[in-house]
């Protein structure tokens, strides 16, 4: 029995992925829905991510726009937005929630830098974890006599190759990103 490498090297892509999306949403100073849909609403005592609560718009490329299914929930929909670190400040109009982009300056900037490095940490922090999940099971799977020590350790090596080349991958991301945001 040996470790399903593909199986981790796709568990630490979908680490890869998902900081793909916030990033998208990490608009320099142009609106995208997607700056919005990973924000947590609270909503029926859960916490419920954006896009099932209202539907996102962009109405113009300095405003984005949601409109709230609940009436009931649009000081939540506020409050979240507000609340999550991206330096915005909604405006409820009836049960819809307007949010202009604000500009880019310096301040907004490093703001923007600070949420990439968040979603980078988080990344890694999941790229990391499922390394351990994998040296785990090898040190389990040796220790119970299923491979020798010499495939242990050959395969806690590619699992740690993998892991590096991930994390270069989600730096390389980090920089690019931060790139970005301080050439606009």
């Amino acid at each position: 029995m040996s470790i399903d490498l593909k199986d981790i090297e796709r568990r630490m892509d979908g680490a890869l992925a998902t900081l793909k999306t916030e990033f998208a949403g990490l608009r320099t100073g142009r609106a995208s829905s997607s700056l919005l849909e990973p924000i947590m609403v609270e909503a029926y005592n859960q916490q419920m991510p954006m896009p099932q609560v209202g539907t996102i718009s962009v109405p113009d490329s300095r405003m984005l726009s949601v409109q709230v299914w609940d009436k009931g929930l649009v000081g939540s929909v506020e409050k979240a937005i507000r609340e999550a670190g991206l330096g915005l400040n909604p405006v409820v109009d009836g049960q819809t929630v307007r949010v202009p982009m604000p500009a880019l300056n310096e301040e907004r900037r490093e703001e923007l830098a600070k949420v990439a490095s968040k979603y980078t940490e988080q990344a890694r922090v999941a790229v990391r974890n499922v390394r351990r999940d994998g040296m785990e099971y090898l040190k389990k799977a040796e220790k119970d006599k299923e491979i020798s020590q010499d495939e242990q350790k050959a395969h806690a090596a590619d699992v740690q190759k993998l892991t590096d080349d991930k994390i270069a991958a989600i730096d390389a991301l980090l920089a690019n990103k931060e790139g970005e945001i301080r050439q606009v």
